[in-house]
């Protein structure tokens, strides 16, 4: 084994770790910020695509929700049950009525979109998730999470989310410790300082992005929401559930035989309530012009009026109203968020590129184009400094590169991937990948080589 200093192992190490999350992690990097891009880029298309669907009355008064609800459920025949409402507050708005389709997939629903001046039908559409996006969105979606493969695709969105911030955190330090002395303007300087620059100019995006894609992650997520839970900052969550007392006030409780987590069947909700509900929450404070009115899913459960707007300042106040005396039972408002559940939630905002508007959207679409230029720069620093022998020095693989570290290094890196390898399950088995590649690549060389001299 080729003896080394711990400096130059250490930074061995860093560089050929780097090599392999740019070799093997980059590309789906790229599509994971290219199709971001596109997905920040599309809402002024989607309402372009989808106007009719989004646009109503813009003078005349607006006939009572039940009405409303009462059409919508009029197109679907009466038999899906409706999950959430989204009324027309502002004019020349349609009202959004939404129901649970068995024949959709997870967190899809089908909305039809009403006038609420003269409540005719403006249109019939899958919709997304609680932002509510439509097909064409739907589409950059589920390509920005999956690759359009459903669950088994998000392990690319997960791998590419496990690893940017250590690419760009070691590229970094390793910048840092190898930069040249003295300016250099060959090939390799230029495209190095660009890779680097970017690096630099990119650096906190890409610690953001990392952090609020894993916690969309299907085996991350977990994780991070069990930390989340134990250091106090999950988002808090509106209490539905009605007390004895209040339960024996349901006029209805005999027809609310349901199984938990179902929404009620249409035909046993009153639809007048939608606009009760409504009043007693505008009263209780609920004042956002974007709002979602979900019914109880069974009989121990209240009614919830939520805030959806997400753009700055952010309303996202919600309350539980009591069915049948419809008294506001539980309020829960932003301002008193824990510090962390408010970074989380505009963490997550700026990501889908709602926070700030249209400024939001212009700054992703920046860093998403500049994220796939220094992908592209750091591939074509490695083609210019490729070596031209097959055979890998030992001593630049990782394996050897590790065991040249002191003891304390290599027990220090070892916790270190245990603990990140148990946290983040895909780096972890991406991590045994990268060592298997690269002792089998070193191997066959070496055999190549050693066949050839003889």
């Amino acid at each position: 084994m080729t003896t080394c200093t711990p400096r130059a192992a250490w930074i061995t190490l860093l560089r050929r770790f780097h090599f392999y999350i740019g070799l093997f992690v980059g590309p789906f990097i790229f599509v994971a910020a290219l199709t971001g891009t596109l997905y920040v880029a599309s809402p002024q298309l989607e309402h372009a695509l989808y106007k009719d669907a989004l646009t109503g009355s813009t003078s005349g008064e607006n006939q009572p929700l039940a009405s409303q609800v009462a059409i919508a459920e009029q197109v679907t025949g009466g038999h899906l049950k409706i999950s959430a409402v989204r009324p027309a507050l502002i004019a020349g708005e349609t009202t959004r009525v939404m129901f649970a389709d068995p024949q959709l997939g997870e967190s899809e629903s089908r909305a039809v979109f009403i006038d609420p001046v003269t409540l005719s039908v403006k249109g019939d559409l899958t919709v997304y998730g609680t932002s509510g996006i439509l097909p064409f969105r739907q589409w950059i979606d589920y390509a920005h999470r999956s690759l359009l493969l459903g669950n088994p695709g998000r392990i690319y969105s997960e791998l590419a989310a496990s690893w940017m911030w250590v690419a760009a955190l070691g590229g970094i330090v390793l910048w840092f410790y190898t930069r040249p002395k003295r300016r250099i303007n060959n090939r390799v300087q230029k495209t190095r300082r660009l890779h680097v620059g970017l690096g630099w100019g990119l650096l906190a995006g890409m610690l953001l992005f990392s952090a609020t894609g894993l916690t969309w992650s299907q085996w991350a997520g977990g994780n991070v929401d069990k930390m989340r839970a134990a250091f106090g900052w999950l988002t808090p969550q509106v209490n539905t559930l009605l007390s004895k007392g209040t339960q024996a006030h349901d006029p209805h409780a005999d027809h609310h035989m349901h199984h938990a987590g179902m929404t009620m069947p249409v035909e046993h909700i009153e639809l007048p309530l939608f606009d009760k509900v409504l009043q007693s929450a505008q009263r209780e404070g609920i004042r956002a012009d974007k709002l979602e009115i979900r019914p109880p899913r069974d009989a121990s459960r209240a009614w919830t009026v939520t805030e959806i707007d997400r753009s700055w300042p952010t309303r996202v106040d919600a309350v539980a109203v009591d069915g049948a005396s419809l008294q506001v039972i539980d309020h829960t408002r932003f301002e008193d968020y824990p510090l962390m559940a408010k970074l989380t939630r505009w963490g997550v905002d700026f990501h889908m590129g709602v926070l700030f508007g249209l400024a939001n959207q212009w700054v992703l679409i920046a860093f998403g184009l500049a994220l796939c230029v220094a992908i592209l720069l750091g591939y074509r620093l490695w083609w210019l400094r490729r070596p031209q022998g097959a055979l890998i020095n030992p001593g630049e693989t990782l394996s050897q590169s590790w065991l040249a570290l002191p003891l304390s290094g290599r027990i220090v890196t070892l916790c270190i991937a245990m603990i990140f390898g148990a946290a983040l399950p895909i780096m972890g088995a991406s991590l045994i990948a990268f060592l298997l590649v690269d002792v089998i690549r070193w191997r066959q060389a070496r055999q190549r080589t050693v066949q050839q001299n003889a």
